[in-house]
């Protein structure tokens, strides 16, 4: 991997002034709730949440599930819901007791998204069902003509609450929230395997066409789109008006969006092997971007100027993973089953634990514990 450098002059006056105009702050979506309703925690899809964790946590308990699991959990009112891929969702509690159980029966890759107490999660048929957490029953489902692999977000639409999400029928979906009648949908050039990010009124989206589409929320249209390197797999991640995206051999880019168009675009991040699978969602901070690169390295780069700051060699390769910053820390997880906490600043390794099992999922963390779970049902809670 290359981390690729250049005079940053003008691109620092760029980002001073979109500071001082947008008039908005990158504060993350979800926090302070005591939530972690969303894939990757908030609907920037940024990775990071402002909770503090101890240096050394303590595995406070496990439960193992049935199946094994191709998704990442979420946590609402303090319960960890995840769905296996024989289509059952399980609801854990604080204390590691099973507390909702429901069953698709039918397929489940997918990450689910929780909100006003409702469960919503796409399956391997096509369809993106609601379910009440409450009453534990389905309150709607909407079918589309191909698989759905990405957790939804949640946003307004032409100004209706949506639900919105990909499909591998090359459209990208916006559902009315209470009812899941169709709102709109937007084409892709091919399938979409990742979430799509949002941020003010832009929905962002990548395909595996290879293109990054902006659409504009308030009035439906698209407004803007970049072609990458090779196709896009994972999701993006924005804050404020700077958007990263992975493309499949490894490449990172910075898009610089103002007013739902693409105003600057350069590859903070060279792929080395092209060849190469890359499915992780950069994690960012205030000042810095997390990645794990197809040299087994978890890097931290600075965003003002491309540079590293520090990196960390993991031990083992970070398949669909993706790190998480709390504060002063990053939560990074290997494919061979290892959990690192790692100081923010420096990339010191403060704490590690070995789980015996490959994971694949993005940690999930509220105040005072996070979650890890492993391709084989089982899942971790660790706390002070």
């Amino acid at each position: 991997m290359k981390i690729l450098t250049q005079s940053w002059s003008i691109h620092l006056l760029l980002y001073i002034a979109l500071i001082c105009s947008c008039g908005e702050t990158s504060k993350p979506l979800g926090q302070g709730d005591g939530n972690w309703g969303l894939f990757r925690g908030n609907a920037q899809l940024s990775g990071y949440t402002d909770v503090h964790l101890a240096s050394h946590p303590t595995l406070l308990w496990t439960y193992k599930s049935d199946a094994r699991v191709g998704g990442s959990p979420v946590v609402y009112h303090q319960t960890a819901y995840w769905c296996n891929k024989r289509g059952r969702v399980y609801g854990v509690n604080i204390n590691g007791k099973l507390c909702f159980d429901y069953d698709f029966a039918t397929a489940v890759d997918a990450t689910p998204m929780i909100a006003d107490s409702v469960l919503y999660i796409g399956r391997i048929d096509g369809c993106m069902t609601a379910v009440s957490l409450v009453e534990q029953d389905t309150l709607w489902t909407f079918e589309t003509q191909g698989q759905i692999s990405a957790s939804p977000n949640i946003g307004t639409v032409k100004g209706k609450q949506a639900i919105i999400f990909g499909s591998y029928d090359n459209y990208l979906y916006c559902l009315d929230k209470a009812t899941g009648k169709l709102i709109s949908r937007y084409p892709s050039g091919y399938y979409i395997n990742g979430a799509t990010a949002l941020w003010s009124d832009c929905l962002v989206s990548g395909g595996c066409d290879a293109w990054l589409r902006i659409i504009n929320g308030t009035t439906g249209v698209a407004t803007d789109s970049l072609q990458l390197d090779t196709y896009i797999p994972a999701s993006p991640a924005i804050d404020g008006n700077y958007c990263y995206i992975a493309d499949h051999s490894g490449n990172v880019y910075e898009v610089i969006i103002v007013d739902g168009r693409i105003s600057e675009s350069k590859k903070m991040v060279a792929a080395t092997d092209n060849d190469g699978t890359f499915v992780a969602v950069p994690a960012l901070s205030p000042q810095v971007l997390y990645i794990l690169a197809d040299d087994r390295n978890l890097y931290a780069i600075n965003r003002s100027n491309g540079s590293t700051r520090w990196k960390y060699l993991q031990k083992g390769d970070a398949g669909e993973s993706s790190p998480v910053v709390c504060g002063n820390k990053v939560i990074s997880c290997t494919k061979n089953g290892f959990v690192s906490l790692l100081d923010a600043s420096s990339g010191k390794l403060l704490w590690e634990y070995d789980t015996g099992e490959p994971i694949t999922a993005s940690p999930a963390v509220i105040q005072g514990y996070f979650y890890i779970l492993t391709t084989k049902g089982t899942l971790f809670c660790f706390g002070s």
